[in-house]
C-alpha cells in the first residue's frame, strides 16, 4: 500500500484501503485458552500473505485480500511488544433510547474480493489451518448492492476519504512509534427493519440520512433541532473534521426477513470513531440521537488493531516472557 509522503511511515501497512470488492467476510474469533493456541494464530496469521496468494492465484484481477485485526485481550498473549496506545475493548455506548452493545472477539478477518468463490475458499483454507485454536464468534458474508448502496436504499461511504488523506486517516504515525502502520478497527452488524423505513416518505428518509436519495447530493443541516445521520457522524475538533476509512456491505437474505449493513471503520485514532457513536448513540445535544437508530439496530460491536504487514510477519520471532 502506498502512504501520503508527508506521512513518512517506511514500514508497509496491511492492505486496509483496498478497494470495494463485490464480496466480503468479516470473520471474528475467539482464540481458546492456552500457549499452544496462541502459538499457532502467530505462526498463521504472520503467514496471511501466502493463504492469499495461494487462493487469489486462481483470479489475479478479482483482488483477493484479508486484512486481520488484533483484540486487546489477545494483544498480550501474542507479542511482548507495547500495545497501541488506545487499544481497548469496544466500550458499549448507552442512549437513552438505543444502545451500541460490545461483543466478544479476538481477532477479526477482513476478507475481499469480486468473486465469492475466492472469499469461500480463503476462508476454508484459513479456518483448517486454524483449527480448534479458535471458535467462531460471528461470520458475515456481505455483498457490493448495485451503485455502493444499502439496504436503505441510501449510497454508503460517501464521505471516505481519498488520495493521501487515506493514509492520514487511518494509519498510525509517529505519535505511536510502536505500531507506526496500523490502523483501529471497529466493527458492528446494525439489523434493518425495511418495512418501518419503507414507511417513510422519501424526503423523511433524506432528512434522516442527510442526503438526496437519488443522486446522493449532500442537504443543508438543520440549524436547530434534531441533526442528521450525516452531521452526526462527522467529526469536527478546533475546526478540522477527522476522517475514517468505511467499507460497509450489506448482508442477509430476504427469506430469513434478518438483512442488515455491516459497519467496518479504519481508523488512525479509535477515539475518533468512538466520537461518532457517542454522537449518534447519546445525541448531540445528548438526547438528539440518530434517529437512523430507529430503524437500524446494533447488534455486535468489537475492537481491534490491524498492525503492519511487518509486524504480523515477525510474529513467529516473538519471545514471550515466561
Amino acid at each position: 500500500m502506498s502512504t501520503s509522503p508527508s506521512r513518512r511511515v517506511p514500514i508497509e501497512s496491511q492492505k486496509v484501503d483496498a478497494p470495494l470488492t463485490s464480496s466480503a467476510t468479516f470473520l471474528v474469533l475467539k482464540v481458546v485458552e492456552g500457549t499452544d493456541a496462541a502459538d499457532t494464530v502467530r505462526d498463521v496469521i504472520s503467514g496471511i500473505d501466502d493463504i492469499v496468494k495461494n487462493v487469489g492465484f486462481r483470479d489475479l484481477d478479482a483482488l483477493l485480500s484479508c486484512t486481520v485485526g488484533i483484540g486487546s485481550s489477545l494483544w498480550p498473549r501474542l507479542t511482548a511488544r507495547k500495545a497501541p496506545a488506545e487499544l481497548h475493548p469496544f466500550a458499549t455506548v448507552v442512549g437513552d433510547v438505543h444502545t451500541a452493545p460490545s461483543t466478544p472477539g479476538d481477532l477479526l478477518f477482513h476478507i475481499r474480493a469480486n468473486r465469492r468463490d475466492l472469499v469461500f475458499e480463503f476462508e476454508r483454507q484459513l479456518l483448517d489451518a486454524l483449527g480448534d485454536a479458535v471458535a467462531v464468534i460471528d461470520e458475515t458474508t456481505g455483498f457490493r448492492y448495485f451503485d455502493v448502496r444499502d439496504l436503505l436504499g441510501f449510497v454508503d461511504g460517501t464521505a471516505n476519504p481519498v488520495g493521501n488523506a487515506v493514509a492520514d486517516s487511518t494509519l498510525v504515525g509517529a505519535e505511536d512509534g510502536d505500531n507506526v502502520a496500523g490502523s483501529y478497527v471497529v466493527v458492528q452488524k446494525y439489523m434493518h427493519d425495511l418495512g418501518q423505513w419503507q414507511s417513510l416518505t422519501t424526503e423523511q428518509q433524506e432528512a434522516i440520512i442527510g442526503r438526496r436519495k437519488a443522486d446522493n447530493i449532500e442537504l443543508d443541516d438543520a440549524e436547530v433541532g434534531q441533526k442528521s445521520h450525516k452531521t452526526l457522524a462527522t467529526i469536527v475538533v478546533d475546526g478540522v473534521e477527522h476522517d475514517i476509512l468505511r467499507d460497509n456491505m450489506p448482508f442477509g437474505s430476504p427469506g430469513s426477513s434478518l438483512f442488515g449493513t455491516y459497519f467496518i471503520g479504519y481508523s488512525r485514532y479509535l477515539w475518533v470513531i468512538e466520537k461518532m457513536l457517542e454522537k449518534m448513540f447519546i445525541g448531540d445535544p445528548p438526547g438528539a440521537y440518530d434517529r437512523l437508530l430507529d430503524f437500524s439496530t446494533a447488534t455486535t460491536g468489537g475492537t481491534f488493531f490491524a498492525p503492519s504487514a511487518g509486524f504480523l510477519a515477525s510474529l513467529p520471532d516473538e519471545q514471550l516472557p515466561v
